[in-house]
């Protein structure tokens, strides 16, 4: 089956933002944007879980239980993602790249089930995971089965309304291809901040240096 044209841009969107992030956590390097690859380190275990500041969220061992503000953690394994039901904490708790990376990883996965598979699974089933080199497997595997989900519809399918059953977000009531573009800037936004915190981690001895 041909691509829709529609669909077109937004895949290769994805499937740019997809490929600069994995560069970005796993290293050697990454494109700058023009074509120059630049060194990069890459992410470890200490960093996928440092807190920069007092309160954070991110992912725990479900015996040590949830983090400040935090009611649950979600997902099913020995390690858990903080969160607590609507109303959620004002303002946001700081989240860690371990807690951003588990949710990027997890909303690919389950809207691809949600869109060409059982149509069943939640954030309960999810595994979450403790470890960076589990992380990066889980969002690999999470890009790839979105972007098979992508692959499977026909321009019709881009306008149904529903077409994707993902029960945390508005999928129910919007056009296919609303979710689509809402999938792309979730994987752009939080890849930026996942950037960021990289950096910020790699200049955090200036920190205490500082007056």
């Amino acid at each position: 089956m041909s691509l829709p044209p529609r669909l077109i841009p937004l895949l290769d969107q994805f499937d740019f933002a997809r490929l600069r992030l994995r560069q970005r956590m796993a290293g050697p390097f990454v494109d700058s944007g023009n074509g120059t690859d630049v060194g990069v380190e890459a992410l470890t275990d200490e960093e996928y879980l440092w807190e920069p500041v007092p309160g954070c969220w991110s992912v725990r061992r479900r015996a040590e239980g949830p983090g400040p503000r935090a009611t649950v953690l979600t997902g099913v394994g020995d390690w858990g993602r903080d969160t607590s039901p609507p109303p959620h904490p004002t303002p946001p708790p700081f989240t860690t790249i371990a807690w951003r990376l588990s949710h990027l990883s997890e909303l690919m996965a389950l809207r691809a089930d949600h869109t060409d598979g059982t149509h069943s699974l939640t954030r309960d089933d999810y595994l979450i995971s403790g470890d960076v080199a589990a992380a990066i497997d889980a969002f690999d595997a999470g890009a790839e089965a979105w972007r098979k989900a992508l692959l499977s519809v026909d321009d019709e399918a881009l306008d149904t309304v529903g077409l994707s059953t993902y029960p945390h977000g508005s999928d129910p009531e919007d056009p296919f291809l609303e979710i689509v573009w809402w999938v792309n800037q979730e994987l752009l936004h939080h890849g930026a901040e996942i950037a960021l915190l990289r950096d910020l981690y790699r200049e955090r001895a200036a920190w205490s240096m500082s007056p």
